[in-house]
């Protein structure tokens, strides 16, 4: 038996993984937009969205990549360059 799917008439092999979502109507129709101005489909941008979600790479993102990203490195103005390895700047840290 010929099986057809979604994917360019080829029964892909995730056809034993399917699951149904709820979507609102501004994020369906965003959906449809962009699957006609990609001429991809639906599903398989709905795929791709998921695989970028959960994509290896992002998980192994440091916190300190994130706050780099961010734009929180630096952020503290005009403070010495060696304010966070210098000890002569935590003496009276915490007296008083």
């Amino acid at each position: 038996m010929n099986q057809v799917s979604d994917n360019d008439g080829i029964m892909s092999d995730m056809s034993g993984s399917r699951i149904s979502v709820r979507l609102d109507r501004k994020l369906r129709s965003s959906i449809k937009r962009r699957a006609k101005a990609t001429g991809k489909k639906e599903a398989q941008l709905v795929r791709e969205a998921l695989e970028k979600e959960f994509d290896v790479e992002q998980a192994q993102t440091t916190c300190y990549d994130l706050a780099l990203k961010l734009g929180l490195i630096g952020a503290a103005g005009e403070t010495p360059s060696d304010l966070s390895t210098n000890k002569k700047y935590m003496e009276s840290f915490g007296k008083e």
